[in-house]
């Protein structure tokens, strides 16, 4: 099975997507939406998972996301530091236990497995700017792991 992950659209989405996230059966936003019409666009392609970031005002988006896929919990979630998360992410990680956290936020791609979680940030997808790298990615569900698929945009 094949879950888009994306995040800090910041209000754009480039056409590219349509095209990079074909066949995926699922979509997670990981926060930075700009626009909640984004969120409608890419339920074109599968359903959306999204949380709010720290951009976004008046979203109709939670904080904190947690979903089971395939048999993999995931929890999204904008900001996370995955090598010293704050006292709050903490608390959700323990309490929802997932196999993967998916963030945003930093606008750099983060893949890497502390203790027996992934934590996964696609990096940036909104416009291009400062010649900053964009990307998103595809997540791979298999019966024994979880394959990652950087897409530059």
């Amino acid at each position: 099975m094949k879950i888009g992950v994306i995040s800090d659209t910041h209000g754009y989405l480039d056409p590219k997507i349509f095209k990079l996230f074909a066949g995926v059966e699922h979509i997670l936003h990981a926060g930075d939406i700009g626009f909640a019409s984004i969120i409608l666009e890419l339920e074109e392609i599968a359903p959306v998972t999204a949380v709010y970031g720290n951009t976004d005002v008046d979203m109709p988006f939670k904080e904190t996301e947690v979903i089971e896929i395939e048999r993999q919990k995931f929890l999204v979630h904008h900001i996370v530091n995955p090598l010293s998360p704050g006292e709050r992410v903490k608390e959700k990680i323990l309490r929802a236990q997932p196999n993967v956290v998916v963030f945003g936020h930093t606008h750099k791609r983060f893949n890497e497995t502390l203790g027996d979680i992934l934590f996964f940030n696609p990096g940036y997808s909104g416009k291009p700017k400062f010649n900053a790298e964009r990307s998103l990615a595809i997540l791979h569900l298999g019966p024994k792991e979880i394959r990652a698929e950087f897409m530059p945009l």
